[in-house]
């Protein structure tokens, strides 16, 4: 019996038990992650298609969005599933193998917090800054911003994680364990630089182009014509209302899934207690493109095409799907 409890009965000694988890949580550990890996790799894959495929939504801001797009679909394809191992107790693949899958981890969610940092000056400089940004956004530009920021994430990775990297069961208490802990110090720093820094200006440039998008619907609303006024404030109103809704719930969300897991980074907690913290961070990666790219209509033509097979089609990345 004492065996059968065991991860590796063979190393009885050094093996790690294997998690009790009641049904219900066993449903969630298994059933749960699968589908919203499922769900994730599959969205932003059509994501990834869709903009490297047709010509006229090779723009800017659509490069943004494919590299967030990137970032998601490896959390999907990889970091969920490999979760699931984790959360199970009984890692099989190795200390090396759990070094690489945290850095990989580490790497995506940096990727993810800069691309939404540079989304948000994105549409800071195209609603509040319309003269400068055709001239100063440019494709090459942006190109630019996307590798340097998954450069930087990737070395500040290595940086958070080198004591892992150096020595892989660092922190293992026993053969089957992959986890993952940082010191006071360290969770501070990634806490201020990779949560704090990036919503402060976040929430800061929301709230610029909120009220840039509130004068200008008054403007409009104080040049409409008189016998159309009335009109023209219930759309103002609900142009109003519906700029403050999508603005609330980008900020909400990305709080929402992050803040639990940052929060509990600075405590010095391990990845293993802290699993359902990550699972609500990955978790963003499944609706980045819901709340990004499901609000363009030209995703929802693009995933038809996809579909259909239309995209096979000659000439179909030249196609008019604006």
């Amino acid at each position: 019996m004492e065996k059968a409890e065991l991860c590796f009965p063979q190393l009885l000694n050094a093996s790690c038990r294997k998690s009790k988890h009641r049904h219900f949580e066993t449903m969630l550990i298994y059933i749960v992650p699968c589908f919203m890996s499922l769900f994730t790799a599959v969205l932003n894959l059509l994501v990834i298609i869709a903009i490297s495929h047709y010509r006229q939504l090779h723009t800017p801001t659509n490069l943004l969005l494919l590299s967030l797009a990137v970032a998601d679909f490896t959390v999907g394809l990889q970091q969920m599933p490999f979760g699931i191992l984790i959360w199970h107790g009984c890692w099989s693949l190795g200390d090396v193998a759990c070094a690489l899958n945290s850095l990989l981890g580490y790497i995506t969610t940096s990727v993810s917090v800069g691309n939404m940092l540079l989304i948000s000056v994105d549409r800071y400089l195209a609603i509040c800054k319309p003269m400068y940004y055709p001239t100063k956004v440019t494709v090459s530009a942006v190109r630019l911003c996307v590798f340097l920021c998954w450069m930087v994430s990737i070395f500040y990775s290595i940086w958070v994680l080198r004591d892992l990297l150096k020595k892989p069961d660092r922190y293992a208490t026993c053969y089957g364990e992959c986890v993952v802990s940082i010191s006071f110090v360290e969770g501070t720093v990634d806490f201020l630089l990779n949560f704090v820094s990036p919503i402060t200006v976040i929430v800061v440039l929301y709230m610029r182009v909120f009220v840039v998008a509130l004068s200008q619907a008054r403007t409009m609303r104080s040049h409409v014509a008189a016998a159309k006024l009335q009109c023209s404030v219930t759309t103002a109103k609900k142009s109003e209302l519906k700029a403050a809704r999508n603005l609330g719930v980008l900020v909400a969300v990305f709080l929402l899934c992050l803040s639990p897991y940052y929060i509990y980074s600075v405590t010095g907690g391990n990845s293993l207690d802290g699993i359902y913290q990550i699972y609500l961070l990955y978790f963003n990666s499944c609706l980045n493109p819901v709340i990004y790219a499901l609000l363009y209509p030209w995703f929802r033509k693009t995933v038809k095409h996809i579909v259909t097979l239309q995209i096979l089609q000659p000439g179909s990345s030249d196609a008019n799907i604006l």
